[in-house]
Protein backbone atom coordinates (compact mmCIF):
# COMPACT_ATOMS: atom_id res chain seq x y z
CA UNK A 1 0.00 0.00 0.00
CA UNK A 2 1.24 3.71 -0.94
CA UNK A 3 1.78 5.95 1.89
CA UNK A 4 0.09 9.87 1.07
CA UNK A 5 0.89 11.75 -1.66
CA UNK A 6 3.86 13.98 -1.11
CA UNK A 7 2.86 17.40 -0.29
CA UNK A 8 3.35 19.90 -3.10
CA UNK A 9 5.83 23.06 -1.74
CA UNK A 10 6.14 26.14 -3.65
CA UNK A 11 8.90 29.29 -2.44
CA UNK A 12 8.00 32.80 -3.39
CA UNK A 13 11.40 34.60 -3.37
CA UNK A 14 14.57 32.96 -4.31
CA UNK A 15 17.00 34.92 -2.38
CA UNK A 16 19.17 33.80 0.50
CA UNK A 17 16.38 32.07 2.61
CA UNK A 18 14.32 30.46 0.06
CA UNK A 19 16.62 28.99 -1.31
CA UNK A 20 18.37 27.72 1.96
CA UNK A 21 15.16 25.49 1.97
CA UNK A 22 15.64 23.93 -1.18
CA UNK A 23 18.02 21.44 -0.38
CA UNK A 24 16.02 20.13 2.45
CA UNK A 25 12.41 20.59 0.92
CA UNK A 26 14.31 18.24 -2.03
CA UNK A 27 15.75 15.52 0.27
CA UNK A 28 12.41 15.02 2.62
CA UNK A 29 10.24 12.33 1.01
CA UNK A 30 6.95 13.99 1.94
CA UNK A 31 7.45 17.00 0.31
CA UNK A 32 8.06 17.71 -3.36
CA UNK A 33 9.35 21.25 -4.73
CA UNK A 34 6.39 21.96 -7.30
CA UNK A 35 6.87 25.92 -7.90
CA UNK A 36 8.50 28.97 -6.97
CA UNK A 37 7.52 32.66 -7.75
CA UNK A 38 10.23 35.32 -8.07
CA UNK A 39 11.13 38.70 -10.38
CA UNK A 40 14.68 37.35 -11.05
CA UNK A 41 13.99 35.34 -14.33
CA UNK A 42 18.15 34.21 -14.43
CA UNK A 43 16.70 32.45 -10.58
CA UNK A 44 13.65 31.19 -12.04
CA UNK A 45 15.78 30.05 -15.19
CA UNK A 46 18.47 28.45 -13.16
CA UNK A 47 15.34 26.56 -10.83
CA UNK A 48 14.14 25.18 -14.18
CA UNK A 49 17.45 23.93 -14.86
CA UNK A 50 17.68 22.29 -11.96
CA UNK A 51 13.83 20.99 -11.11
CA UNK A 52 12.63 20.82 -15.05
CA UNK A 53 9.12 19.48 -13.27
CA UNK A 54 8.67 22.42 -10.74
CA UNK A 55 6.69 25.20 -12.31
CA UNK A 56 7.72 28.95 -12.14
CA UNK A 57 6.11 32.08 -11.95
CA UNK A 58 6.88 36.29 -12.02
CA UNK A 59 4.68 37.05 -9.53
CA UNK A 60 3.16 35.56 -6.11
CA UNK A 61 -0.03 36.22 -6.86
CA UNK A 62 0.38 34.21 -9.69
CA UNK A 63 1.59 31.50 -7.62
CA UNK A 64 -1.20 31.43 -5.21
CA UNK A 65 -3.80 32.16 -7.29
CA UNK A 66 -2.50 28.63 -9.32
CA UNK A 67 -3.33 25.08 -8.25
CA UNK A 68 0.01 23.68 -8.36
CA UNK A 69 1.10 23.89 -4.36
CA UNK A 70 -0.55 22.54 -1.28
CA UNK A 71 2.16 24.73 0.91
CA UNK A 72 3.59 28.18 0.15
CA UNK A 73 7.26 29.66 1.83
CA UNK A 74 7.07 33.19 1.93
CA UNK A 75 10.29 34.30 1.64
CA UNK A 76 9.41 37.94 0.22
CA UNK A 77 10.83 40.97 1.74
CA UNK A 78 9.36 41.31 5.17
CA UNK A 79 7.60 44.61 4.47
CA UNK A 80 5.68 42.39 1.75
CA UNK A 81 4.46 39.47 3.85
CA UNK A 82 1.46 40.47 5.22
CA UNK A 83 -0.13 41.06 1.36
CA UNK A 84 1.87 37.36 0.33
CA UNK A 85 0.61 35.29 3.09
CA UNK A 86 -2.91 36.63 3.06
CA UNK A 87 -2.72 35.64 -1.12
CA UNK A 88 -1.70 32.10 0.44
CA UNK A 89 -4.31 31.77 1.95
CA UNK A 90 -6.86 33.13 0.16
CA UNK A 91 -5.61 30.76 -2.13
CA UNK A 92 -6.24 28.01 0.38
CA UNK A 93 -2.69 27.28 0.31
CA UNK A 94 -0.92 26.42 4.15
CA UNK A 95 1.53 29.18 4.64
CA UNK A 96 5.63 29.08 6.20
CA UNK A 97 6.61 32.72 6.53
CA UNK A 98 10.10 33.81 6.53
CA UNK A 99 11.31 35.78 9.98
CA UNK A 100 9.89 38.31 10.93
CA UNK A 101 6.56 37.83 10.52
CA UNK A 102 5.13 41.09 9.05
CA UNK A 103 6.73 45.01 10.46
CA UNK A 104 3.32 45.53 12.69
CA UNK A 105 1.38 43.44 14.79
CA UNK A 106 -2.05 44.86 13.51
CA UNK A 107 -0.84 42.53 10.18
CA UNK A 108 0.21 39.93 11.87
CA UNK A 109 -3.05 40.13 13.56
CA UNK A 110 -4.91 39.92 10.19
CA UNK A 111 -2.49 37.32 9.27
CA UNK A 112 -3.50 34.91 11.71
CA UNK A 113 -7.05 35.81 11.35
CA UNK A 114 -7.34 34.82 8.15
CA UNK A 115 -5.45 31.32 8.41
CA UNK A 116 -7.83 30.39 11.02
CA UNK A 117 -11.06 31.39 9.24
CA UNK A 118 -9.73 29.43 6.46
CA UNK A 119 -8.71 26.71 8.03
CA UNK A 120 -5.15 26.22 6.95
CA UNK A 121 -1.77 25.96 9.24
CA UNK A 122 0.13 29.28 9.37
CA UNK A 123 3.85 29.13 10.25
CA UNK A 124 6.78 31.21 11.17
CA UNK A 125 10.52 30.00 10.08
CA UNK A 126 12.53 30.71 12.95
CA UNK A 127 15.27 28.76 11.91
CA UNK A 128 17.99 28.98 14.36
CA UNK A 129 14.97 28.32 17.18
CA UNK A 130 14.46 24.57 15.32
CA UNK A 131 17.92 23.66 15.36
CA UNK A 132 18.44 20.35 17.40
CA UNK A 133 20.75 21.33 20.29
CA UNK A 134 18.26 24.42 21.02
CA UNK A 135 15.27 22.05 21.22
CA UNK A 136 17.37 19.60 23.38
CA UNK A 137 18.42 22.60 26.03
CA UNK A 138 14.21 22.91 26.02
CA UNK A 139 14.27 19.97 27.02
CA UNK A 140 16.61 20.01 29.38
CA UNK A 141 15.14 22.75 31.27
CA UNK A 142 11.99 21.46 31.05
CA UNK A 143 12.80 17.95 32.63
CA UNK A 144 14.16 19.97 35.84
CA UNK A 145 16.91 17.85 36.23
CA UNK A 146 18.92 21.21 36.97
CA UNK A 147 16.49 22.73 38.76
CA UNK A 148 14.42 25.91 38.00
CA UNK A 149 15.47 28.09 34.78
CA UNK A 150 17.20 31.50 36.16
CA UNK A 151 19.11 33.28 33.25
CA UNK A 152 19.69 33.11 29.90
CA UNK A 153 22.28 34.43 27.41
CA UNK A 154 22.16 34.74 23.42
CA UNK A 155 25.85 36.73 22.55
CA UNK A 156 26.22 37.31 18.70
CA UNK A 157 29.07 39.14 17.14
CA UNK A 158 29.34 39.19 13.32
CA UNK A 159 29.45 41.14 9.70
CA UNK A 160 25.77 41.10 9.25
CA UNK A 161 25.82 45.22 8.47
CA UNK A 162 28.17 44.89 5.96
CA UNK A 163 27.29 41.65 3.85
CA UNK A 164 25.26 42.80 -0.04
CA UNK A 165 22.26 44.22 0.97
CA UNK A 166 19.09 45.01 -0.41
CA UNK A 167 17.65 48.75 0.48
CA UNK A 168 14.64 47.62 2.32
CA UNK A 169 17.21 45.67 4.60
CA UNK A 170 18.39 48.99 5.50
CA UNK A 171 15.48 50.68 6.28
CA UNK A 172 13.86 50.24 10.04
CA UNK A 173 10.08 50.58 8.75
CA UNK A 174 10.48 47.96 6.08
CA UNK A 175 12.02 45.20 8.67
CA UNK A 176 15.14 46.07 8.14
CA UNK A 177 18.24 46.45 10.53
CA UNK A 178 19.56 43.53 12.90
CA UNK A 179 17.02 44.06 15.88
CA UNK A 180 14.19 42.44 13.01
CA UNK A 181 16.47 40.52 11.13
CA UNK A 182 18.85 38.80 14.14
CA UNK A 183 16.78 40.08 16.79
CA UNK A 184 14.25 38.00 15.66
CA UNK A 185 16.17 34.84 15.87
CA UNK A 186 17.70 35.58 19.60
CA UNK A 187 14.31 36.39 20.73
CA UNK A 188 13.25 32.82 19.40
CA UNK A 189 15.88 30.77 20.91
CA UNK A 190 15.26 32.48 24.43
CA UNK A 191 12.00 32.61 24.16
CA UNK A 192 11.70 28.76 23.39
CA UNK A 193 14.02 27.75 25.72
CA UNK A 194 12.36 29.83 28.57
CA UNK A 195 8.81 28.67 28.09
CA UNK A 196 7.61 31.57 25.84
CA UNK A 197 6.00 34.00 27.92
CA UNK A 198 8.30 37.43 28.27
CA UNK A 199 6.92 40.42 30.66
CA UNK A 200 8.98 42.77 29.94
CA UNK A 201 11.80 44.38 27.39
CA UNK A 202 14.39 47.39 27.89
CA UNK A 203 16.45 48.18 25.00
CA UNK A 204 19.44 49.92 23.88
CA UNK A 205 20.07 50.25 20.08
CA UNK A 206 22.57 51.66 17.98
CA UNK A 207 23.32 52.92 14.37
CA UNK A 208 27.13 53.34 14.08
CA UNK A 209 27.60 54.08 10.44
CA UNK A 210 25.56 57.06 8.98
CA UNK A 211 26.12 55.26 5.35
CA UNK A 212 24.44 51.94 6.94
CA UNK A 213 21.10 53.76 8.48
CA UNK A 214 20.09 51.08 10.71
CA UNK A 215 20.03 49.08 14.02
CA UNK A 216 23.20 47.62 13.45
CA UNK A 217 23.58 46.19 17.02
CA UNK A 218 21.32 45.94 20.37
CA UNK A 219 21.70 45.25 23.71
CA UNK A 220 18.44 43.64 25.47
CA UNK A 221 17.55 42.84 28.88
CA UNK A 222 14.16 40.49 28.80
CA UNK A 223 12.11 39.38 32.22
CA UNK A 224 10.08 36.34 31.53
CA UNK A 225 6.66 35.81 33.78
CA UNK A 226 8.25 33.75 36.27
CA UNK A 227 11.10 35.64 37.36
CA UNK A 228 13.67 34.08 34.63
CA UNK A 229 16.03 36.70 32.70
CA UNK A 230 17.69 36.81 29.55
CA UNK A 231 20.20 38.99 27.43
CA UNK A 232 20.16 39.31 24.01
CA UNK A 233 23.59 41.14 22.58
CA UNK A 234 23.81 41.24 19.02
CA UNK A 235 26.81 43.34 17.01
CA UNK A 236 27.18 43.77 13.05
CA UNK A 237 30.10 46.13 12.98
CA UNK A 238 32.47 43.09 10.98
CA UNK A 239 34.97 43.79 14.41
CA UNK A 240 35.04 40.85 17.09
CA UNK A 241 33.00 38.06 15.98
CA UNK A 242 31.67 35.77 18.78
CA UNK A 243 33.45 32.41 16.79
CA UNK A 244 36.26 33.25 18.22
CA UNK A 245 34.84 31.92 21.52
CA UNK A 246 32.76 29.27 19.67
CA UNK A 247 35.07 26.93 18.43
CA UNK A 248 35.39 29.30 15.30
CA UNK A 249 32.29 27.68 14.28
CA UNK A 250 29.54 29.66 12.40
CA UNK A 251 25.67 29.57 12.32
CA UNK A 252 25.72 27.02 9.71
CA UNK A 253 27.52 24.94 11.45
CA UNK A 254 31.06 25.32 9.10
CA UNK A 255 34.19 26.70 10.64
CA UNK A 256 34.28 30.65 10.44
CA UNK A 257 37.65 31.75 8.52
CA UNK A 258 38.75 34.28 11.26
CA UNK A 259 42.37 35.05 9.65
CA UNK A 260 40.99 37.73 7.39
CA UNK A 261 40.01 40.68 9.58
CA UNK A 262 36.80 42.82 8.44
CA UNK A 263 36.11 40.83 4.90
CA UNK A 264 32.82 41.90 4.63
CA UNK A 265 33.22 45.59 5.18
CA UNK A 266 36.51 45.28 2.62
CA UNK A 267 34.72 43.40 -0.02
CA UNK A 268 31.60 45.81 0.46
CA UNK A 269 33.98 48.79 0.03
CA UNK A 270 36.08 47.43 -2.76
CA UNK A 271 32.35 47.30 -5.40
CA UNK A 272 32.43 50.66 -6.54
CA UNK A 273 28.59 50.89 -5.92
CA UNK A 274 27.89 48.18 -7.35
CA UNK A 275 26.07 46.15 -4.20
CA UNK A 276 23.09 45.26 -5.55
CA UNK A 277 25.02 43.20 -8.37
CA UNK A 278 26.40 41.46 -5.42
CA UNK A 279 23.23 41.05 -3.67
CA UNK A 280 21.82 39.16 -6.49
CA UNK A 281 24.79 37.05 -7.23
CA UNK A 282 24.03 36.07 -3.92
CA UNK A 283 20.43 34.72 -4.88
CA UNK A 284 19.70 31.02 -6.80
CA UNK A 285 21.84 30.49 -9.28
CA UNK A 286 24.15 33.59 -8.90
CA UNK A 287 27.71 33.11 -8.81
CA UNK A 288 28.04 33.20 -5.12
CA UNK A 289 24.89 30.68 -4.74
CA UNK A 290 26.01 28.03 -7.23
CA UNK A 291 25.12 24.41 -5.36
CA UNK A 292 21.63 22.74 -4.54
CA UNK A 293 22.41 19.98 -2.67
CA UNK A 294 22.93 20.37 1.15
CA UNK A 295 26.79 20.02 1.69
CA UNK A 296 26.75 18.31 5.19
CA UNK A 297 28.66 20.61 8.05
CA UNK A 298 31.20 19.08 10.96
CA UNK A 299 29.52 20.61 13.75
CA UNK A 300 26.22 21.66 14.91
CA UNK A 301 25.47 25.09 13.98
CA UNK A 302 26.13 28.31 16.53
CA UNK A 303 24.27 31.14 16.33
CA UNK A 304 25.99 33.34 18.79
CA UNK A 305 27.09 32.26 22.39
CA UNK A 306 24.19 30.90 24.21
CA UNK A 307 24.61 30.22 27.72
CA UNK A 308 21.48 29.17 30.12
CA UNK A 309 21.64 28.98 33.75
CA UNK A 310 19.48 26.99 35.94
CA UNK A 311 19.61 26.31 40.21
CA UNK A 312 21.84 23.41 39.96
CA UNK A 313 23.55 23.85 36.65
CA UNK A 314 24.64 25.33 33.00
CA UNK A 315 24.22 24.59 29.90
CA UNK A 316 26.20 25.69 26.72
CA UNK A 317 26.58 24.69 22.78
CA UNK A 318 30.09 22.58 22.07
CA UNK A 319 30.51 21.36 17.56
CA UNK A 320 28.84 17.55 19.00
CA UNK A 321 26.03 18.89 21.02
CA UNK A 322 25.95 20.30 24.38
CA UNK A 323 27.82 20.75 27.54
CA UNK A 324 26.06 20.73 30.91
CA UNK A 325 27.91 21.61 33.93
CA UNK A 326 26.40 19.98 36.63
CA UNK A 327 26.60 19.96 40.30
CA UNK A 328 29.34 17.45 40.49
CA UNK A 329 30.77 17.48 36.80
CA UNK A 330 30.67 18.77 33.52
CA UNK A 331 29.47 16.77 30.91
CA UNK A 332 29.70 16.42 26.92
CA UNK A 333 26.25 15.61 25.48
CA UNK A 334 26.31 14.45 21.90
CA UNK A 335 23.92 14.97 19.68
CA UNK A 336 23.37 13.57 16.10
CA UNK A 337 24.21 15.53 12.94
CA UNK A 338 22.55 15.82 9.89
CA UNK A 339 19.07 17.32 10.74
CA UNK A 340 18.97 20.94 10.62
CA UNK A 341 16.66 23.92 11.56
CA UNK A 342 15.51 23.97 8.65
CA UNK A 343 14.82 20.26 8.60
CA UNK A 344 12.87 20.40 11.73
CA UNK A 345 10.60 23.54 9.94
CA UNK A 346 9.44 20.78 7.43
CA UNK A 347 8.67 18.01 9.96
CA UNK A 348 6.84 20.33 12.03
CA UNK A 349 4.68 21.52 9.37
CA UNK A 350 4.09 17.75 8.06
CA UNK A 351 3.16 17.11 11.29
CA UNK A 352 0.78 19.97 11.37
CA UNK A 353 -0.74 19.19 7.92
CA UNK A 354 -0.87 15.34 8.05
CA UNK A 355 -1.09 14.67 12.40
CA UNK A 356 -3.10 17.48 12.75
CA UNK A 357 -0.46 18.74 15.66
CA UNK A 358 -0.76 22.14 16.41
CA UNK A 359 3.08 23.57 15.69
CA UNK A 360 4.92 25.11 18.21
CA UNK A 361 5.78 28.00 15.44
CA UNK A 362 2.70 29.19 14.70
CA UNK A 363 0.63 32.08 13.76
CA UNK A 364 0.72 33.45 17.30
CA UNK A 365 4.26 32.67 18.18
CA UNK A 366 5.58 34.38 15.21
CA UNK A 367 3.40 37.59 16.28
CA UNK A 368 4.66 36.87 20.03
CA UNK A 369 8.70 37.07 18.51
CA UNK A 370 7.73 40.69 16.39
CA UNK A 371 6.00 41.85 19.68
CA UNK A 372 9.48 41.51 21.60
CA UNK A 373 11.37 43.13 18.37
CA UNK A 374 8.65 45.75 18.20
CA UNK A 375 9.17 46.43 22.08
CA UNK A 376 13.04 46.67 21.70
CA UNK A 377 13.00 49.47 19.15
CA UNK A 378 10.49 51.27 21.54
CA UNK A 379 11.87 50.89 24.65
CA UNK A 380 15.06 51.96 22.59
CA UNK A 381 13.52 55.55 21.25
CA UNK A 382 11.54 55.98 24.40
CA UNK A 383 14.39 55.09 27.08
CA UNK A 384 11.82 53.04 29.23
CA UNK A 385 10.66 49.65 29.94
CA UNK A 386 8.02 48.34 27.68
CA UNK A 387 5.23 45.69 29.24
CA UNK A 388 3.81 42.94 26.55
CA UNK A 389 0.67 41.64 26.21
CA UNK A 390 0.95 38.96 22.94
CA UNK A 391 2.98 36.91 24.33
CA UNK A 392 1.89 32.92 24.27
CA UNK A 393 3.36 29.87 25.89
CA UNK A 394 5.49 27.20 24.00
CA UNK A 395 3.39 24.09 22.78
CA UNK A 396 5.77 21.20 24.17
Amino acid sequence: MSGPAPIRFAIAGLGSAGTALIPPVVKNPAFNLAAAADTDERALARLTRDFPEALTFTSVEELTESDVADVVFVATPTHLHADHVRAAIAGGKHVVSEKPIATNLEDAGHMIEAAEAAGVIFMVGHSFGYETPIKEMRRIVKSGELGALKMMHNWYFTDWIYRPRNPEELDTDLGGGVTFRQGSHQFDIIRLIGGGRVRSVRAVTGRWDASRPTEGAHTVFLEFDDGTVATAVYSGYDRFRTAELGFAVGENGRDVDLSSYGSARKALGSTGGGESDLKREGRYGGSRNRGIAARPTPNHPFYGLTVVSCERGDIRQSPEGLMVYGSDRKQEIAITKGTSGRDNILTELRDAIVDHKRPVHDGHWGRANLEVCLAVLQSAREHKEIYLSHQTAVND
